[in-house]
């Protein structure tokens, strides 16, 4: 039986009086971002690891807790919004909350590692935390899942997530906003390709031009903190852009300019360390596991997802998990199984006029296809959400609006004559859509969302997947502009 801890201790790393591969502190120090791994040649002395905090996480409080499934490892990764010390320059927050929360699954089977991400905004069933020298606790209670951190510290987060995702968490790992700023520093900046120009006084006064920029840790802090400046404001579309970053920040570190010169190296290292808090299971022996799992994938097989997600019902500025295409995801992660959709299963064949659970790849690719998304529920917005999970996927969205007349029970695809295949592109991407044919229609089909929408994921082409979900590589982020 692991020893018992107490969650409100926080100390330096203590030495152990063994020296750390560069490969395993490039694994551990990314995994802060994203996770990577890499055996390079330089030694890195024990310094590093004695700049860690380590906090106590008493696990045995948690109860009952999912099965771990051997070698394959989950860290949760925490982006602090805390204000004290050197971060009290980015503004005044009472308390401290995941400012960016994050599931890094490492899968040595798999030869892959996969960032699952839970948005700030959702609302979710907290459990009971106990009071702490610092933090008040919680009762059992509906809000943002972030409260949990603020309610009891890392030790009622880590509880929060681990009971909401039935993922056994292994360790933590937090960075600050000052860590992550020192940490691009020490690189010389991400590449990054910006699609419009940015002016937003609430990310540090961020003013960026459109196009190829090489962003230093102040402008890079801003950039992945940005809502209203970029995007649609809310925090998914921040979310992917903070994927995008990560994915850049890794090409570069992956990068031989990094790797081969030691001061560069060490100067990295250095700046994560210092801001870094984790577990203090968290040793370097752990940290060493990580990279030797590591080592053998490439930065395609680094994966970020976000779990799906739609509006609350009961609040448009907040999410909701979609069900069950977001216990489908954490099932897959927690049994160590393959998430990014590669292998299909085969579905036995259904000639019914059902698109959704269709097991044959669409016979026409989505940029063929015109769509127009109709909203028949009550969610406000659901049709421009939709229009974006759509977009995303290559679909042509001709526009969205209110339904007329009667309204069909399950979410279904409309086509005119000759455009089933249309129909059924569309309704293969969505978890639960059906296809109908309508004579008033030509050559771009209508997509009726009903109140049984159920998101995207669960009906792609993949048929049986246990996670057909939407994911970026690593190698994808866009560092030039096209």
């Amino acid at each position: 039986m692991p020893r018992k801890r107490s969650s409100s201790h926080v100390s330096k790393a203590g030495a152990k009086g063994k020296k750390l591969s560069a490969g395993a502190w490039v694994a551990i120090a990314t995994t802060v971002m994203v996770i990577c791994g890499s055996l390079a040649a330089y030694g890195v002395t024990q310094d590093l690891y004695g700049n860690l905090n380590q906090e106590n996480i008493d696990t045995d409080a948690f109860g009952d807790r999912p099965s771990k499934v051997e070698g394959a490892l989950n860290i949760l990764i925490v982006g602090s919004d805390i204000r004290d010390g050197e971060n009290s320059e980015y503004g005044s927050e009472e308390g401290e909350r995941p400012d960016t929360l994050a599931i890094a699954h490492v899968s040595p089977d798999q030869k892959s590692a996969t960032l699952v991400n839970l948005p700030r905004d959702s609302i979710v069933q907290m459990p009971e935390c106990p009071p702490t020298d610092d933090r008040p606790g919680q009762d059992a209670h509906e809000a943002m899942i972030g409260e949990a951190m603020n309610s009891g510290g890392m030790q009622c987060l880590w509880k929060t997530v681990e009971q909401l995702t039935e993922i056994h968490i292994d360790h933590f790992v937090k960075v600050d906003f000052v860590g992550f700023k020192d940490m691009v520093d020490a690189i010389g900046g991400i590449p990054v390709c910006v699609p419009e120009p940015i002016d937003d006084p609430d990310a540090g006064h961020l003013k960026l031009e459109a196009g190829e920029q090489t962003l230093d840790g102040e402008e890079a802090l801003g950039y992945v903190r940005s809502r209203k400046g970029q995007g649609d404001g809310s925090d998914l579309s921040r979310i992917d852009r903070q994927q995008e970053f990560m994915g850049a920040m890794l090409k570069k570190v992956m990068s031989s300019e990094v790797l081969a010169r030691p001061t560069s190296l060490y100067d990295f290292l250095g700046s994560v360390t210092e801001h870094v808090t984790t577990d203090d299971e968290l040793n370097v022996d752990s940290m060493a596991d990580i990279a030797i799992a590591m080592r053998e994938v490439e930065l395609n097989d680094v994966n970020f997802v976000t779990v799906p997600n739609g509006q609350h019902p009961a609040d448009p500025n907040r999410i909701t998990w979609t069900e069950p295409d977001a216990t489908e995801l954490f099932n897959a992660v927690a049994a160590d199984e393959g998430i990014d959709g590669g292998d299909d299963s085969e579905g036995g064949e259904d000639d019914s006029d059902s698109g959704g659970g269709s097991s044959e790849a669409p016979s026409v690719e989505p940029g063929e296809v015109s769509v127009e998304i109709i909203n028949a529920t009550d969610i406000q917005g659901l049709a421009n959400e939709v229009s974006t999970g759509l977009t995303s996927e290559g679909f042509q969205v001709l526009g969205t609006g209110n339904p007329e007349g009667d309204v069909p029970q399950q979410t279904t695809v409309y086509y005119g004559a000759g455009n089933k295949a249309h129909a059924e592109a569309v309704a293969d991407v969505a978890a639960n859509a059906t296809t109908e044919e309508h004579p008033a229609l030509a050559d771009n089909v209508q997509l009726v969302l009903s109140n049984d929408w159920n998101g995207f994921g669960d009906g792609g082409g993949g048929g049986g997947d246990a996670a057909d979900v939407d994911s970026t590589s690593a190698a994808d982020a866009k560092v030039e502009c096209e």
